[in-house]
């Protein structure tokens, strides 16, 4: 008897344990099905974002399109957002969603911003309005003491509203204060640039004394572009930077100078000086020391710029229409002026100069396509 009841109730368990299994297998087979027909995922994706997310049947996720489709979303950016985060197809977005749009709206963000803004940084809708959103926005309005200025550094940085400004933002302003960069700068490097002022608090010290040390005063604009640039690399980075310099023979002070002009020439890569200064050093005859005196040269593009113009400029000397040509003009300008100081004013004299032009712009781009391919 009793082996009999413990037979039964071990049929009972097995049986209410495969449908447990059944239906388990169903629900992730749906939610599966869903993500990939309905939401666009891989099959990969969809089996990946199945193991956190589980729906059994279409009302929840499909009611996320509705609500986003109501609030101007496009096709496109809702399934941006949900491959971003396919969390939000099992929230509640009477609950979750709606208060945060509605105070974002209020704020004074457009509904096309709200729909650009969330589907490129669908994390937001995830993080508490009011531990979160409401008090960074109140903390920044407070800095700046202006709605605009806020809104502006939001949409630049729209992750800000929910860091955790007291670990980043607080002491990293402090930084900058204590070394002597006036509160005004501080401001505009917030609204312009506030992914800069949330960084590890040490690591921005370190690169401060380091922009000190090189020379720049704290006091001016210039001594935050240097600070920028110099937070884009590491120091292992920034040294090998240093080394391709020197390899063209540029001094550690031409090197500070050349940093002092033109702060972001530290931000292009080793190859890329490389090839310019191989270029302008040894194929057309230019100073080294030259160019560390213009290094606005080394952000401009290679093929497009430098190649066709400098190429150009040889054609000018040869035929003795120019006796000299600064590089900053050379290089510096715009295409439209620069074709009006150089092809247009002596049409007269060579009228072949614009098709001439035109050709070295060809070369260089079809050398540029090779190279590519």
């Amino acid at each position: 008897m009793a082996a009999s009841q413990s037979f039964k109730f071990s049929n009972i368990k097995i049986s209410t344990s495969l449908r447990f299994i059944s239906i388990s297998s169903n629900g992730h087979s749906f939610t599966v099905s869903y993500l990939i027909n309905k939401c666009g995922f891989s099959t990969e994706l969809a089996s990946r974002a199945s193991s956190y997310v589980h729906f059994e049947t279409p009302e929840k996720p499909d009611s996320l399109f509705v609500f986003l489709e109501n609030h101007g979303f496009s096709r496109t950016q809702i399934l941006n957002l949900i491959k971003k985060r396919p969390r939000l197809l099992v929230c509640d977005t009477e609950k979750t969603l709606l208060p945060k749009i509605e105070y974002l709206h209020s704020l004074g963000f457009s509904r096309p911003e709200l729909a650009k803004i969330l589907s490129s940084y669908p994390t937001l809708l995830m993080h508490s309005l009011k531990n979160q959103i409401i008090p960074n926005f109140n903390l920044l309005r407070n800095l700046f003491h202006s709605d605009d200025k806020a809104i502006k550094a939001i949409k630049r940085f729209t992750p800000i509203l929910v860091y955790d400004l007291e670990s980043y933002l607080y002491p990293n302003m402090n930084v900058l204060r204590v070394i002597g960069v006036p509160e005004s700068n501080i401001l505009v490097l917030l609204n312009r640039q506030p992914r800069s002022l949330l960084y590890n608090p040490v690591r921005l010290k370190e690169i401060v004394e380091e922009a000190e040390r090189m020379g720049f005063d704290p006091s001016t604009k210039m001594f935050l572009s240097v600070v920028i640039a110099l937070k884009s690399m590491t120091k292992s980075t920034l040294e090998k930077k240093f080394d391709v310099y020197r390899r063209w023979g540029w001094s550690d002070q031409e090197i500070h100078e050349a940093l002092r002009r033109h702060p972001l020439c530290m931000t292009v890569s080793e190859d890329k000086v490389m090839a310019i200064m191989d270029f302008l050093v040894k194929k057309m005859g230019y100073s080294s020391t030259l160019i560390a005196k213009q290094p606005s040269i080394l952000r401009k593009s290679f093929r497009k710029n430098i190649i066709p113009r400098a190429l150009f400029a040889r054609e000018l000397l040869s035929q003795g229409l120019v006796n000299d040509l600064k590089l900053s003009v050379l290089f510096d300008t715009s295409e439209k002026v620069f074709i009006r100081m150089f092809v247009d004013r002596f049409v007269n004299k060579a009228p072949e100069l614009l098709k001439l032009y035109k050709e070295k712009l060809k070369i260089s781009e079809k050398k540029q396509t090779l190279e590519v391919s």
